[in-house]
């Protein structure tokens, strides 16, 4: 089956009520004050996109209460995410912990979480690709561990956490306000997707699925960063698109600045970088709704070239939009730290590089690789 980089008119109607939803609710005056002390809680806006519009369900079946989707609607509320800097648990709840499960083989979690009643998060380190599990596990599923930077954490109603056991790695799910789970908040770059370090001592958990659960977590996370790379092309379209507004309205010695030919050359080199970027995404979105072969070569260049595209595309924002782009009340910041957090989350791309490298038959060392 050959792939297909067009949107769908579902998938069309799917964007539309997303955007529509973070509009109204999340507008940029709205979104920065996750940088304030006193943040809003933002947790009613996920609940409408989780349970009112049944975007939680997408990647679950319906034989669990799910929507049956795939990745490619996934991706599509992925990019609005993105467009929007929007501050929901939607890649860790609704795409990583969800992948897991499935995976894991799990019908008693994934149709609370279909709901949207319950949100889940995979204890595992945003930047983590490799994750090695240190939990341990006593006799009666008391679970001890500690794990730092897990994004998601802090809207996650159900933990998914990792332990070695006798069998390769078990999968436990734990109840955050159980006792013995401590959940603190930690800094981040982004704060619209914050991060917290997770203790757990001796606290209950229960047994996921069957089987090495090490397998369902790697397998998330590169469906996870398959459909990061949307959220990353969200926020390079939003970039770009502001960008080309702005130049076409603000004039300098008597002419629209969009006119002088060096800043037409710079936007012309990011909207080829941002169409490349949206063909890559689309591409790695396809190939994970159909389970092609070339999926897990999709994921990591897509992973890639979407991550470096989307801090270009912010940088550019904020350079071109002069003092302006600098300022506290204007939202190009946001988008900013969007990409560079994005840009190491599930790793960075010299990670994504070496192992497409591999992949394709070539020696990490061969390519020229840039380790930042």
């Amino acid at each position: 089956m050959t792939a297909d980089l067009q949107y769908s008119d579902t998938e069309e109607a799917l964007r539309d009520s997303v955007r529509r939803l973070f509009a109204d609710r999340l507008p940029a005056d709205v979104v920065v004050k996750a940088y304030e002390s006193d943040a809003p809680d933002f947790s009613q806006v996920w609940r409408t996109l989780a349970a009112a519009l049944g975007l939680a369900a997408l990647l679950i079946p319906e034989s669990l209460g799910g929507a049956g989707a795939s990745e490619r609607e996934a991706a599509v509320v992925c990019e609005e995410v993105g467009r929007a800097v929007a501050p929901v648990p939607f890649l860790s709840s609704a795409i990583i912990a969800t992948a897991v499960l499935l995976r894991a083989g799990d019908t008693e979690l994934l149709p609370q979480l279909a709901e949207g009643a319950t949100t889940a998060a995979l204890a595992v380190g945003l930047s983590a690709t490799h994750p090695r599990p240190s939990a341990t596990v006593g006799p009666d599923g008391a679970v001890s561990d500690r794990v730092t930077t897990v994004a998601g954490a802090t809207d996650a109603d159900v933990l998914i956490v990792p332990a070695d056991g006798a069998d390769g790695v078990e999968l436990y799910a734990v109840r955050s306000d159980s006792p013995g789970v401590t959940v603190t908040p930690a800094l981040a770059l982004d704060m619209t997707r914050p991060l917290a370090d997770l203790e757990f001592t001796d606290a209950l958990g229960r047994r996921v699925g069957s089987g090495d659960g090490g397998d369902a977590v790697q397998a998330a996370l590169l469906t996870g960063a398959a459909l990061l790379a949307s959220e990353q092309l969200g926020v390079a379209q939003w970039c770009l698109q502001t960008t080309l507004t702005y130049v076409k309205e603000r004039r300098q010695f008597g002419r629209q600045i969009g006119s002088y030919q060096a800043i037409k050359h710079r936007l012309a080199d990011l909207w080829l970088e941002v169409s490349s970027a949206g063909a890559a995404a689309r591409y790695a979105a396809d190939t994970a709704a159909r389970g092609d072969a070339d999926a897990e070569i999709a994921a990591h260049l897509a992973a890639s070239y979407c991550g470096d595209v989307a801090v270009r595309a912010a940088e550019e924002c904020i350079q071109l939009h002069g003092g302006i782009g600098m300022t506290w009340e204007y939202p190009a910041h946001l988008y900013l730290k969007r990409a560079k957090a994005d840009q190491l989350a599930l790793g960075n791309g010299y990670h994504h590089r070496a192992r497409l490298a591999e992949l394709v038959g070539l020696a990490p060392s061969s390519f020229g690789g840039n380790r930042r």
